[in-house]
């Protein structure tokens, strides 16, 4: 495809030569040349030097007052103006009026050899230059377009409780990526290379690269599961099977929390979809539950009464809903209650900050009272038949018997 560009190229430009050649010829005289160049030279440099700079000055001031400056256009695309500077303009067109006018002198005297050459090369060049342009506008474009995806997905993030900040960051990246293959796609047709084998080549790399990393796929597809089904968001406060601790970050590729003890654990997002996941936050509140054992002989009743009196007015349970006292268990040695109280803001250190406070005031309340937290003790009883216990006579009362060998 080039080679046939080209040719056409050299063609239109010998030509374009030809005809400007004609046309040149008319001037036989070296007054007349002298003159003619005097002008062209004059020309372009009242073009290059004057003309084009205020032109593109005047047209950038027109674009951002009155383009970019309106309220109806993003601030991202008004931001990105920086990707099209007016000085490259400026030299751009500077350099197609000199070549130009080098082009003519060329041909008014007579260097129709080196005005050919001259003009071959400018055949390539400037094909090219433009298929050069393009991509660069092309690219240019999609980092605009981005810009203007990021902002409209933060607007709705902002305007919408439908999408969290994990679920905008993957959705945002899709965009991304879906952009950039686009813009790939197109720069590869300016520049009239085949895609076709490009396709097909991708597909079999994609086989061979998914049987190799079939787990970081996994862990990918996982990402987009956790997006969407979203049983966590960052900060909150979870249990993924064994591990517990603060939601810190959620990739695509895993999930990370940070525990109690300053310790960062990572989760495959594989995983993390097929382990048991409880949310302590989602709710904003969390019931917490601590046992106590009180005495076989102590009044069940007045018991539970004084335990919740006792966890009523403390900084971190709530009283409401209301704090319960339950007997649950008949124990070894005592019979067990179960002190049932929330918190909100659920969180390790509150969560060990409330069982404390509630531990200290429980235990002042049934000192207080004279209620008993039995320590574990047996009752050991005897068989009728065995006729009870019977205790031996203490060993170390009874004499030493020495012997002493005769040799």
């Amino acid at each position: 495809m080039a080679p046939q560009g080209g040719a056409a190229g050299s063609g239109q430009a010998a030509t374009w030569l030809q005809d400007l050649r004609s046309t040149l010829a008319q001037f036989v005289s070296t007054e007349e040349r002298l003159g003619i160049s005097a002008a062209l030279v004059a020309l372009a440099l009242g073009i290059a030097v004057f003309l084009a700079p205020r032109l593109v000055s005047r047209a950038t001031a027109e674009l951002r007052t009155r383009v970019l400056a309106h309220p109806r256009v993003p601030d991202a695309v008004a931001d990105a103006a920086w990707l099209f500077p007016a000085t490259v303009v400026v030299r751009t067109l500077q350099l197609a009026v000199f070549v130009g006018a080098a082009l003519s002198l060329l041909l008014l005297w007579g260097y129709t050899g080196v005005a050919a050459d001259l003009a071959e090369v400018l055949a390539v060049a400037v094909p090219n230059a433009a298929k050069l342009g393009a991509t660069v506008a092309l690219f240019a474009g999609a980092l605009v377009g981005t810009n203007v995806l990021e902002a409209k997905l933060d607007s709705y993030a902002t305007a919408s409780d439908n999408i969290n900040a994990h679920q905008q960051g993957i959705v945002f990246r899709v965009l991304q990526l879906v952009v950039l293959l686009a813009v790939g796609m197109a720069a590869l047709t300016v520049w009239q290379v085949r895609i076709g084998g490009l396709l097909v080549g991708a597909g079999f790399l994609g086989i061979v690269v998914g049987m190799a990393a079939r787990q970081t796929l996994g862990s990918l597809i996982a990402g987009f599961v956790l997006m969407f089904s979203r049983p966590f968001e960052l900060g909150d406060w979870v249990e993924i099977d064994d591990a517990e601790g603060i939601v810190t970050d959620i990739t695509i590729i895993n999930t990370r929390l940070s525990n109690a003890d300053g310790e960062t654990v990572v989760f495959p997002n594989d995983r993390v979809t097929n382990a048991k996941i409880t949310n302590r936050t989602k709710r904003n509140r969390l019931r917490l539950r601590l046992d106590v054992g009180i005495d076989y002989e102590a009044d069940i009743e007045h018991a539970e009464s004084v335990a919740e009196e006792a966890l009523s007015d403390l900084k971190f349970v709530e009283g409401v809903p209301k704090p319960q006292v339950m007997p649950t268990t008949f124990g070894d040695s005592a019979i067990g209650l179960q002190l049932r109280f929330w918190i909100t803001n659920p969180s390790a250190p509150r969560r060990a900050q409330a069982k404390a406070e509630v531990l200290r005031s429980v235990k002042l309340a049934f000192d207080r009272e004279g209620i008993k937290i039995p320590y574990p003790q047996r009752e050991l009883l005897a068989r009728e038949e065995a006729d009870g216990f019977q205790l031996r006579e203490d060993r170390r009362s009874r004499p030493v018997e020495t012997s002493v060998s005769e040799d």
